[in-house]
């Protein structure tokens, strides 16, 4: 249950003795209750009330398992705020009293009434409870509060409105923050793991690079919005991120149209957000080589309606395994919330800046990963690095009518800007001479982005329709862009030769390659929705945008180009529910990507689109404490990748479309007290439409993580945790020749020892526990990236 939002009180504190019994009339009369709109979709009970008690901006108090094992067919329209309440409890031998007319109880129907207690003891009561760190005030500015434990129910993200995850036809993952502190998790990249048909890829700049379903992600959405529309762009770190969200199949229909981001599904990043429950935490964590990062999260009231947020952290390292200079990275993000009955308002500022050392890596000297360059070798110099750079301001507000419609806008304007400088190579022998190429590159843009939703419910008969109306406008801006490449001249041999010197002190300035055309594009788009609960066992989903696209650039003579385009792109789903916790659901999605590069003729190419067809089902176990997934899916792609000519004047061809299916199959939750699990498992084949092997693309992958924390006792507040990812071979491509070698398949495990007190905890963990040597999951003959051997990471916080 949520801690944003619902208060638990359990059974040792005397709740009975507050409110116990049927309400009778007088006592309802007693307090006034205003109407309120309320959109409520069938949840488990749990997650139903943390809705209603945001919505309804009261304080609910239930007793701690009241309501773990039922569910509530919702709640949707303008009520009293007990009607709605009485609703959400029907079927469920609940019953509720309002104390006062910000606090409501929720307890068994068949306890006994004791007499109304005086105001004074509700004072008390509420001043007892002041302390607990597991109780919250009413106010959260957040979805619907913190996530607790490994499994989530509910998402606004794949429908813009808050839906149960058993009444979405789609695949839908969550790493929830729990999941995040108990695995020790530092990046995106590292979080992926827990979820099937999702891999991280090491880049060569040490940005790392996500697929989806076998297509490549760009870097996805913060809070719904794109966060880099190159794909170039860099995520917060962990510490300022509540949640993380995948969304799988095409996602054109959310109007996200940033490189490469719409095909196999995208990554959600949900921020942290303004909270009236005061905190005050901070946390570090240790590792290897220098590794030190530290963090203050702040947040808390500033008046009855005003809340913040602050989130900062620092993070250096002295050096890599290999010795290139380490990590470094600032993060800034202040947020202000204000709320009140019927209206919601957020802003926030984020600033990164990120500088990241090549990852270490070798070079294949033949032809099998057996002839890579030896770990320890450093090839580069150790001052190649990247050094990425974010700005981002960003409102969002909802306001809801008295009507039961509800407005949401939110917005956004980013600068973002990438500087890159290392060694490249190429062309590696079996003797070690290799070509060696310096790099520097430089990017920057800028880009804003609106998006508005209204959201309104209204039924007929046996149907309810939940229908979302919206407009969403983004326009992007390439500042400058800049590549400069020099050759070192003799052959480089990786075992004999001195040290490279740094890419700054050997690069030609004047042989670089700049476009200053600036171009620029512009999407906007309608969007319509239709959720429809038909009965107790059929949800539709239906909806369509009509998205308009315009794209100014230059052609290779300088003359301008601009192109305008509209595009229709239907989704449509349906879900029947055997029973509560058994659904099966089928769907149909599209997407298409803009291109903005230029083709033979001089002009851009032609979008490439793509279609998914999924199948699934969704079971809820232990007494909806857990969740089983299922999903069978097939992915068409017109064309994939664009191949540019390596001979003037460079014009890009259509690569040759995919065709990508499999099995994803997902468990995460509790299985009995103290003890969560989350696994994943993926069987997925990839196909090349013109024949072609697809490289790095293993066709099974396996991860499972397993915590136990022991409840009571002598021995409480300790617990234990462990966890492996594994995955079969695949094939890597040597770029000069056009020969296939063989990737072996590995496996890796986790471990950690953590004790948690009421304001502090520790965890001591260990990554690849039996030290073995792993690489990267996708590469070629000249960057064989290469993952830390054992490691232990030493981390805590303190809440003071």
């Amino acid at each position: 249950m949520s801690r944003g939002v619902v208060l638990v009180i359990c059974g040792c504190l005397s709740l009975s003795s507050v409110a116990l019994g049927a309400p009778d009339a007088s006592v309802r009369a007693a307090v006034a209750l205003p109407r309120k709109a309320f959109a409520i979709p069938a949840l488990p009970l749990p997650s139903a009330l943390i809705a209603f008690g945001m919505q309804a901006n009261v304080q609910l108090l239930t007793a701690g398992g009241t309501s773990a094992n039922l569910r509530s067919e919702g709640v949707n329209g303008t009520l009293p705020v007990d009607a709605a309440l009485a609703r959400l409890l029907q079927g469920t031998d609940l019953d509720y009293e309002f104390i006062d007319a910000g606090t409501v109880v929720v307890r068994p129907r068949w306890a006994v009434r004791p007499p109304a207690p005086r105001p004074e003891t509700v004072a008390a009561l509420k001043a007892d409870m002041g302390d607990a760190k597991l109780l919250s005030t009413v106010r959260s500015m957040a979805l619907l509060g913190s996530d607790e434990g490994y499994m989530v129910d509910i998402s606004d993200s794949a429908t813009r409105t808050i839906s149960s995850l058993a009444d979405v036809p789609q695949s839908v993952s969550i790493v929830t923050r729990d999941l995040i502190d108990s695995q020790q998790l530092r990046s995106v990249a590292d979080a992926v793991r827990n979820v099937a048909g999702v891999q991280g890829i090491e880049g060569n700049d040490g940005v790392p690079l996500f697929q989806i379903r076998g297509f490549y992600t760009g870097n996805g959405m913060t809070d719904g919005m794109p966060n880099s529309v190159s794909g170039l762009g860099d995520f917060p770190p962990l510490i300022g991120v509540e949640r993380i969200e995948v969304l799988k199949g095409p996602e054109s229909i959310l109007g996200d149209l940033s490189v490469d981001n719409n095909f196999g599904g995208l990554i959600n990043v949900v921020m942290k957000k303004p909270q009236s429950r005061p905190l005050q935490q901070l946390s570090f964590a240790l590792g290897p080589h220098g590794d030190t990062q530290t963090g203050l999260d702040l947040a808390g009231p500033l008046s009855p309606h005003l809340s913040y947020r602050m989130v900062l952290s620092g993070e250096y390292a002295d050096r890599t395994e290999q010795g290139y200079h380490g990590d470094r990275r600032a993060y800034f993000a202040p947020s202000i919330g204000w709320q009140n009955d019927s209206t919601r308002f957020i802003a926030g500022l984020q600033y990164i800046a990120h500088r990241l050392p090549v990852p270490d890596y070798s070079v294949l000297l033949g032809d099998s990963l057996a002839t890579a360059s030896p770990d320890g070798l450093l090839l580069g110099n150790p001052r190649d690095h990247s050094l990425l750079r974010t700005n981002r301001f960003t409102y969002s507000l909802e306001h809801r009518f008295a009507t039961g419609w509800m407005w949401r806008s939110r917005g956004q304007y980013a600068h973002q800007s990438k500087r890159i400088q290392g060694w490249i190579f190429d062309s590696p022998m079996p003797s070690g001479d290799i070509t060696a190429i310096a790099q520097s590159y430089r990017y920057s843009d800028n880009y804003y982005t609106l998006q508005n939703d209204l959201t309104g419910v209204f039924s007929h008969g046996m149907f309810e329709h939940t229908v979302v109306i919206g407009f969403d406008y983004s326009r992007t801006k390439i500042g400058s862009s800049t590549d400069f490449f020099q050759i070192a001249g003799t052959p480089y041999n990786i075992f004999t030769s001195a040290r490279l010197p740094s890419v700054q002190s050997v690069l030609d300035m004047s042989s670089g390659t700049r476009d200053s055309s600036n171009p620029w594009t512009t999407d906007c788009g309608w969007f319509l929705q239709d959720q429809i609960a038909i009965g107790e066992h059929w949800n539709v989903l239906l909806a369509m945008r009509r998205s308009s696209y315009q794209l100014n650039t230059e052609d290779a003579d300088g003359n301008p180009q601009n192109l305008r385009k509209t595009r229709w792109v239907p989704n449509a789903g349906v879900v029947y529910k055997l029973t509560p916790d058994v659904s099966l659901y089928g769907s149909l999605a599209s997407g298409f990507q803009p291109d903005t590069l230029l083709g033979k003729n001089g002009k851009p190419l032609r979008p490439a689109s793509s279609r998914q067809t999924e199948f699934g089902t969704k079971f809820s176990l232990f007494q909806g404490r857990a969740r089983l997934s299922a999903a069978l899916y097939r992915i068409t792609l017109d064309r994939s990748t664009d191949l540019v000519t390596s001979d003037p004047p460079y014009f890009a061809m259509p690569g040759p479309g995919q065709i990508n299916k499999g099995i994803e199959v997902e468990f995460t939750g509790q299985v009995a007290p103290g003890t969560d699990i989350t696994a994943n498992y993926t069987d997925a084949r990839i196909r090349n439409r013109d024949g072609t092997l697809a490289t790095g693309a293993p066709h099974q992958r396996l991860s499972l993580w397993a915590s136990y924390r022991v409840p009571s006792g002598a021995w409480q507040g300790w617990g234990v945790a462990g966890g492996i990812t594994a995955r079969s071979r695949s094939v890597g491509m040597n770029w000069n020749t056009g020969d296939y070698f063989d990737i072996p398949g590995q496996a890796s495990m986790d471990a950690s020892l953590s004790y948690q007190a009421r304001d502090w905890s520790l965890t001591l963990g260990v990554r690849n526990l039996f030290d073995r040597r792993l690489h990267g999951v996708n590469f070629n003959e000249s960057f064989v990236p290469l993952q830390r051997r054992r490691t232990f990471l030493l981390s805590g916080t303190y809440n003071f």
